[in-house]
């Protein structure tokens, strides 16, 4: 009886499995770091680890003083130490690792997840010993950080953000004000810190309240009229309410002068990036609303000038938007090698949580990046867009929903952005008409090659144009 001939393929067994090759397991650890040193960062004290063969007292304490700080770093130049890994703990971090880089070191920021100590042994002790040997073998990644340019620019930024705020809050005071003495002026314009809004405020604090004289204050582009505006005014003036108005309308206004100065530290700090832009002059973009709270200066020219790419060509990306982007990821994508690995970064990517062959989730990870949440938000605003994006969102949106649809749209707004940062890549809208298009070029593709597998054949219908 002749034998089957081997198909090659290993067969499956009914116990044991199959073999699959793999390359064989490493029986020890290699030591990638011989100079590494771990710190366990506290708000009084750091426990610093280096190797045993080092000191006699190789696990040593230090305070948070800028002189212990100092002692910190001589006793880890004795060492011998090159780089250092330390665990981001709050703001306590901040302070030692910009002394220790100034001081030559190489230092690792390690996310806290990735540390995770041996259990019912947990002291600072062990944790700084923890991390140094961890990072001996070379087993911690350190957290993104970009150059000292733009952490000062990213710094300027989200004082900036902290600023716009807490100048929301008053605003929320100044209508709980208004509302506890039933003038109910946010209902009838747009913006109480607009134009009209802060006229009839001022006058309001000033002492007047006839509703009629407050609504000749009106802005002429206001859809309500006059009489809508003084039916809205009436209301009981109690002088604690007023009085409640007043504050929060002049702590408004110190917050807004607040961030005039922060605007013009930001100019002036850009202006110290090297030139990029050949000497090229590109149109101011559109004044800012009264009210608004975007930069104040010339955003475009600024950036193009940094960047020498004009980043607000992209849609959804306004100047204060790319500012925002630039502060967080800096200019420098070589330090992320495709654009896969930056939208991963970003977290805005599907999950790949799998286990027995089978997906389990393909849910994005949550994050607190604030570049991942201005993508979000300029995706956001590309739901009513006649571009090419916009028309992507909409579909996105019609299958899954809004959430996904922001994630996905941000996907592909982050892919655009690396590429003009890496490559110099001009972004070009090729529209929504085209997009559709495509769209639907693909979709008949894709019948076709379904049709084709069942020997059937898709026929288009002339008739319905």
């Amino acid at each position: 009886m002749a034998k089957k001939k081997s198909s090659g393929k290993p067969k499956r067994r009914s116990r044991g499995g199959f073999p699959i090759d793999n390359a064989p397991v490493p029986q020890s650890l290699d030591t990638i770091n011989l100079n590494a040193a771990g710190i366990d960062i506290g708000s009084t004290q750091h426990y610093v680890a280096v190797p045993s063969d080092r000191d006699s007292s190789h696990v040593r304490c230090f305070g948070t003083f800028t002189s212990d700080l100092a002692s910190l770093a001589d006793w880890l130049e004795e060492c011998g130490i090159k780089t250092i890994a330390m665990e981001s703990t709050g703001v306590y971090w901040i302070p030692v690792f910009e002394l220790l880089e100034a001081r030559g070191f190489e230092v690792k920021l390690v996310e806290p997840g990735k540390l995770k100590s041996v259990p019912s042994r947990k002291t600072d002790v062990l944790d700084c010993q923890w991390i140094q040997q961890l990072h001996t073998y070379g087993l911690l990644a350190g957290s993104f950080r970009p150059d000292s340019a733009i952490c000062v620019l990213r710094s300027y930024m989200r004082q900036r953000a902290m600023l716009v705020a807490n100048a929301s809050e008053h605003i929320q005071r100044m209508q709980k004000a208004m509302m506890e003495m039933n003038v109910q002026l946010h209902h009838v314009i747009s913006d109480i810190t607009g134009t009209t809004g802060l006229a009839i405020l001022d006058a309001i604090v000033a002492g007047s309240r006839d509703p009629h004289l407050l609504a000749k204050l009106r802005d002429p582009r206001c859809k309500n009229d006059e009489s809508t505006i003084a039916k809205a005014l009436e209301g009981n003036w109690r002088e604690e309410h007023v009085f409640a108005l007043k504050q929060a309308l002049e702590l408004y206004r110190f917050y807004g002068s607040k961030l005039s100065e922060v605007d013009s530290k930001l100019e002036e700090h850009l202006g110290t990036f090297s030139d990029r832009s050949d000497g090229e002059i590109l149109p101011k973009l559109k004044a800012p609303k009264a009210g608004s709270n975007s930069p104040r200066f010339d955003m475009r020219n600024q950036l193009y000038r940094v960047l020498g790419v004009d980043m607000t060509t992209i849609d959804g990306i306004s100047g204060q938007s790319a500012i925002t982007l630039i502060s967080e990821i800096g200019t420098d994508m070589s330090r992320w090698a495709t654009e896969k690995h930056f939208t991963s970064w970003l977290c805005l990517c599907p999950g790949s949580k799998k286990t027995g062959g089978k997906l389990l989730s393909g849910k994005t990870r949550t994050s607190a990046n604030r570049a991942a949440a201005a993508l979000r938000t300029a995706a956001a605003s590309l739901a009513r867009s006649n571009c090419a994006l916009g028309a992507f969102f909409r579909r996105i949106r019609s299958r899954l929903g809004s959430p996904k649809a922001i994630t996905a749209t941000a996907h592909k707004l982050a892919k655009i952005v690396y590429g003009m940062l890496k490559y110099g890549r001009e972004y070009v809208d090729v529209g929504n008409d085209y997009y559709e298009q495509q769209y639907k070029k693909r979709a008949m593709e894709n019948l076709a090659k379904r049709a084709a597998a069942l020997n059937l054949r898709v026929v288009p219908n002339e008739l319905a144009g």
